[in-house]
């Protein structure tokens, strides 16, 4: 059998790891590697890895400094936090920075495995490649959907230092294209190969399941098609939806596309909530979001007691201090009152007395009660922790513990059922809306382990499982609201799903009260995108990129925003 020789060099570059004693074993093995021994497959594993659950820093900086929070899922600013919740919404390069590196930089990864698996690469497999195209997919929507035009039909070719910039719709389209050449080289083949040539358990997504991934690939062309419906000029988005509404989306037979944490590598090579809750103390610790809590609350959703636990209360004194007889909060009873309609908003058991300067307010624990988003400095020291619930134990738990632990969503099977619920809404397939939103929630529950009776009993008794009846708009809201609760820990999509359909609301609405609310740079405005990094500044090409788009703001919307 043919004995084949790699250099150790070529090995790491291709692995984006350092040279280890291993590899130098390797190198100086007489015996080298067979040919039945050596596969792609090795890696594939790096190249997915990464996109959903990068390193500590950059998961600190981009999810939950970021797009978790723009999500209006998470929430910081209470009194033991070491910012304010208007982190992010002022814009700080340092920390938009780190997300932008991450994204901008990831490519490489996912085009390494696409080079190796092409026709004509060091190991040519069609289906690999297959699965290379629709990573690539993945890839750039999400970093278009963050930042709004990037370099894409330029990005990793050879010799092109500074790529153009592409606009959404060009990238939308090329993705498309890119999918659907994907579907038909899998056509109905179900494996990569035999043996080592069967990507199997190193392909953390699909399992090595080329039908699964043929139906991911669909769902994220209805998913793509779904976005851009509306934005201006675009002339291919009904046609995209017709077209993958006919053929296999993922469904309640194949369930959702996730990939479950590893708790067991290293926190800077895959981190999780948890390594920031865990390791950096209370500072850093982060609250669940009143629009969240009183949503799974107010519609006895099964959700909240996985997704969040409840304050832990007691009795809490808010003194109006004086210096020189003076009272130096001149909006005390303002911002008293403010903490105290949370409460009420969160229908919460308390008592509420006072004494000369001091109001008390007493809450029972067990009781779950959301945090309002975006607080400003000066009201942070009213903002109790203990008041506010904080995420569930599946969500921050610590590295090395035998718990599941919470999936990182590629693409799920409920919001396959959403998005057709929405085109049916639209008038687009001839599915029935109702029980597409039916289908899409159980899907949602099962992310989460919720038991059968308990869905079947939302569904049962929730309005917002109710589009039997009511307005198009009506509908729509409820669809997108789904869509946003089953997007819990998947910030970028959540996020998305606001700017495209404008719910919740009372996030879409932005801030405007100075005395609670940090205003930031956005001027109280809801962020649309995230700001270019500064090693964007050295592409020449950015500037013609901003003339098309709009000026490197958060508040600039992206094409296919409302």
């Amino acid at each position: 059998m043919k004995k084949l020789k790699y250099i150790t060099g070529l090995l790491c570059l291709l692995a984006g790891v350092a040279c280890t004693k291993d590899f130098d074993e390797i190198n100086t093995d007489n015996q080298g590697f067979n040919s039945d021994e050596v596969s792609a497959k090795y890696f594939l594993t790096s190249s997915q890895v990464g996109l959903y659950a990068p390193g500590r820093f950059e998961y600190w900086r981009a999810h939950l400094i970021h797009v978790d929070r723009f999500a209006g899922h998470f929430t910081f600013g209470m009194d033991q936090s070491w910012w304010s919740d208007g982190l992010s919404y002022t814009y700080d390069p340092g920390y938009t920075d780190a997300a932008y590196d991450w994204l901008a930089g990831y490519f490489g990864n996912i085009k390494s495995f696409y080079d190796l698996t092409k026709e004509g690469g060091e190991f040519e497999n069609e289906y690999m490649f297959a699965i290379s195209l629709i990573m690539k997919g993945l890839y750039f929507q999400m970093y278009t959907d963050t930042f709004g035009m990037v370099p894409y039909s330029e990005a990793g070719v050879d010799g092109v230092l500074t790529p153009k910039y592409d606009t959404q719709m060009d990238i939308y389209q090329g993705i498309i294209g890119d999918l659907d050449n994907a579907m038909s080289i899998i056509g109905d083949v179900e494996r990569t190969g035999i043996g080592v040539d069967d990507v199997a358990e190193n392909d953390v997504y699909c399992g090595g399941d080329l039908q699964l991934w043929k139906k991911l690939a669909n769902t994220l062309k209805l998913r793509i098609g779904m976005r851009a419906l509306g934005a201006p000029g675009e002339n291919f988005a009904a046609s995209t939806i017709t077209e993958a509404m006919s053929q296999p989306l993922l469904d309640e037979s194949t369930g959702s596309v996730t990939m479950r944490k590893d708790f067991v590598i290293s926190e800077w090579t895959s981190s999780s909530y948890g390594d920031v809750w865990n390791d950096f103390g209370a500072g850093s610790d982060w609250t669940v979001s009143q629009p969240l809590i009183d949503m799974l609350q107010e519609n006895n959703d099964p959700r909240l007691a996985i997704y969040a636990k409840p304050a832990k209360g007691g009795t809490f004194s808010f003194v109006n201090t004086k210096e020189n007889g003076t009272y130096t909060d001149p909006d005390y009873a303002k911002r008293v009152d403010f903490i105290e309609s949370a409460l009420i908003d969160a229908g919460a058991t308390y008592t509420r007395t006072s004494d000369a300067d001091t109001i008390f307010i007493e809450v029972g624990g067990g009781q779950y009660i959301g945090q309002p988003v975006r607080l400003n400095a000066e009201i942070m020291p009213y903002v109790r922790y203990d008041l506010f619930s904080t995420p569930s134990d599946a969500i921050i738990q610590p590295r090395g513990k035998e718990a599941t632990g919470y999936p990182e969503i590629i693409i799920s099977s409920a919001e396959s059922y959403f998005l057709q619920a929405e085109a049916a809404v639209r008038g687009i397939g001839s599915g029935d809306p109702q029980t597409l939103l039916t289908l899409g929630i159980k899907e949602a529950m099962k992310l989460w382990d919720i038991a059968e009776g308990d869905a079947d009993a939302y569904i049962a008794s929730s309005a917002l499982a109710d589009i039997s009846a009511g307005t198009t708009d009506e509908k729509l809201e409820k669809i997108a609201l789904q869509r946003w609760l089953a997007s819990y820990t998947d910030g970028f999509e959540a996020w998305a799903v606001v700017r495209k359909t404008g719910y919740p609301s009372e996030l879409a609405a932005g801030v405007s009260d100075q005395v609670i609310y940090a205003l930031g740079t956005l001027n109280g405005a809801y962020p649309q995108r995230m700001r270019y990094g500064t090693g964007a500044q050295s592409n020449p090409n950015l500037s013609q990129a901003i003339s098309v788009q709009g000026p490197d703001v958060q508040g600039t919307k992206l094409w296919w925003a409302k």
